[in-house]
């Protein structure tokens, strides 16, 4: 203890668990436990520690993730270090992000040169550190890259270049922008984004990976501070792949990468310093923040198996926009607010934030406000950057890290035992593991496991449209396709809309709500947000004490689809009657809201938590389209 005699006693060490009895692991299994079996998940024989089985959950890698990590789950862990010092797993700089922040870095697209110079411009004006910019086919013509970069101080801020097939030439055109503005070589700042695999991987075809040594050899020569090949993994995330998958082809691909320039003369210290890592972030922010984290320790771990261990990853994380919806487009501020603290927290050198309305078309001045200002927020008000490695420490993050890794280091070595990057997209290896994962992932969203607010969950029917001029796609996707996850649900509210324009109402069903308001109330509001997320409306018949007032409701409905809601005591009472009722008085489609133990006799279908919700609207649909 310190003593001073002219104010409190503070201690030497603080321990803020200090005023509590110790807590051992079997005391919290057994609180889990004890609240698993009242809420009936386990029986009350269940062995020590079943509770947290039930609530311990697999990742679309095979990860078993628990709700519960404490000190001994890392004991058998690898030392990951120091910020700073090789694996880097902690962060690539010492003091991390906390003199300036990570780089914030605003993406712009479009084919108006002088329209891309002023939005980019006020951007960097805002607070934007860099730009991401694409050039070529879908965006500012090759030719036009000095007029579009007029006026920027390209020894202060750099431009990440997404020029696609066009990569090559565009990298030329902005390193000759040097001398033109005025810059020294040695000075300029940039990324020129050559990346030949990840065309391939979205394209199907590309050039060779050979076709950036010629490039590769100017900027060692001349440009220190511009980094010449993006190494690309959100290829594998845009197709609906895993975390290790996408770790484990950005690896193959670096690999690829150091192999041909190394063997065109470049030393490998040179070779890394060329390359920039890009990976997607997303709202799942623990994932992300261990994706990022074992990036860095699985690329230290290539670099030192090629005779270096000098040089960090360099990180570009970017907000997914193929997570991002088009309907309720506001809640996409939401899910990049989340996406960059991850990638902020995770170490990422630069972080890229889209504006809300990227999934409808070119951004407004407005978006592209909230965007810059959301990493503004992160950085400068909630002071993310002012401590190196937050995650550091968390018995999860370190012990998901490490999952993740090991599971990134099969799938790296499956591909290099293919015969490397390039042949294992040919042969269709890389598309064919993905396609797995993305099948996992669609029945997800269809059973509204991975919930998507404002399309699968709290649909608003009523919602005004935000409208955007569309985008020019800049890439036929002949490879790996873009899913989004929001655009089965998008496509069946676009169908209602489309009814609602042509005939004046959007499609319907009727609620036969059996017994009081209290009675109904509940899976009422669950059938709403189901059917709603299709876009299909609903009436119902409010309280009823019998199952004529129901029929008699119905007969004003003018739909032929009903779904019975009420509770399991009142199902068993009337619902075969009510049926039976509904279909003598016209309905061809009679459904339920829940899940009764016995088929109910005159029900064609049941809705209930964990049910396919696509195939339940498409139901009605078909059943709409069929009584017409």
């Amino acid at each position: 203890m310190t003593d001073d005699s002219d104010g409190p006693v503070e201690p030497d060490e603080l321990v803020l668990a200090g005023g509590f009895d110790p807590v051992t692991r079997e005391q919290w299994l057994e609180a889990a436990d004890g609240v698993a079996r009242r809420s009936g998940r386990i029986s009350e024989d269940a062995g020590l520690g079943a509770g947290v089985e039930t609530l311990t959950r697999t990742s679309a890698d095979g990860i078993r993730v628990a709700p519960l990590y404490a000190a001994e789950d890392v004991t058998d862990l690898p030392e990951t270090g120091v910020p700073g010092s090789w694996p880097f797993t902690r962060g690539a700089n010492p003091a991390g992000h906390v003199t300036e922040g990570w780089d914030v870095r605003q993406r712009h697209a479009g084919t108006d040169p002088a329209a891309v110079r002023e939005a980019l411009l006020a951007d960097l004006e805002s607070g934007v550190n860099s730009i991401w910019l694409r050039v070529g086919a879908g965006g500012v013509p090759v030719a036009d890259l000095a007029r579009a970069l007029e006026g920027m101080h390209l020894d202060l801020a750099g431009v990440a270049l997404d020029a696609g097939a066009d990569a090559v030439e565009a990298a030329g055109a902005y390193l000759d922008l040097a001398q033109r503005f005025g810059v020294e070589d040695a000075e300029l700042l940039g990324s020129l984004g050559l990346d030949p695999v990840g065309l391939r991987a979205r394209a199907g075809s590309g050039p060779e990976v050979d076709s950036v040594v010629a490039t590769a050899r100017r900027v060692a020569g001349s440009f220190g501070k511009v980094t010449a090949i993006t190494v690309d993994g959100t290829a594998i995330r845009e197709a609906g792949g895993s975390d290790a998958q996408e770790l484990g082809f950005s690896l193959a691909s670096g690999v690829a990468y150091l192999r041909t320039l190394t063997g065109a003369g470049l030393d490998i210290d040179t070779t890394a310093r060329l390359l920039e890592f890009r990976y997607a972030a997303t709202p799942d922010q623990f994932p992300t923040i261990a994706k990022l984290r074992a990036a860095r320790r699985l690329w230290a771990r290539v670099l030192e198996a090629s005779g270096t261990t000098e040089v960090p990853q360099r990180q570009h994380a970017v907000v997914s926009e193929a997570l991002f919806s088009r309907r309720d487009p506001w809640v996409n501020m939401l899910r990049g607010t989340v996406a960059g603290f991850a990638a902020g927290v995770g170490g990422a050198d630069a972080v890229t934030v889209p504006p809300f309305d990227a999934a409808l078309g070119i951004a407004e001045p407005f978006s592209r406000r909230i965007a810059r200002n959301t990493q503004g927020l992160l950085i400068e008000e909630s002071h993310l950057a002012q401590v190196i490695d937050p995650a550091g420490g968390s018995w999860y993050v370190e012990h998901l890290t490490e999952d993740l890794a090991e599971a990134a280091w099969a799938f790296f070595q499956e591909v290099e035992g293919a015969g490397g990057v390039l042949a294992a997209l040919d042969s269709g290896l890389v598309a064919g593991k993905v396609a797995e994962v993305r099948a996992e992932r669609e029945s997800d969203v269809a059973r509204r496991k991975a919930p998507l607010t404002g399309v699968s969950e709290f649909a608003d029917l009523e919602e005004k449209p935000v409208e955007r001029i569309p985008l020019p796609e800049p890439l036929e996707r002949e490879g790996l396709p873009l899913y989004r996850p929001a655009a089965a649900y998008e496509e069946r509210r676009d169908t209602a809309d489309r009814m609602l324009a042509s005939t004046g109402h959007r499609p319907q069903v009727f609620l036969a709500t059996l017994g009081s308001l209290a009675t109904y109330t509940a899976r009422v509001g669950f059938t709403r947000n189901l059917l709603g997320a299709g876009g299909i409306d609903a009436v119902e018949a409010g309280p009823t004490k019998t199952v004529q007032e129901v029929v008699d409701a119905f007969g004003g409905s003018g739909t032929p689809v009903a779904v019975l809601c009420s509770s399991d005591a009142l199902y068993d009472e009337r619902a075969a009657e009510t049926a039976a009722a509904l279909r003598a008085a016209g309905a061809t489609r009679i459904l339920l809201a829940g899940r009764p133990k016995e088929q109910v006799p005159g029900v064609d279908g049941y809705l209930y938590s964990g049910c396919d919700a696509l195939a339940v609207i498409d139901d009605v649909y078909a059943s709409l389209e069929g009584s017409k």
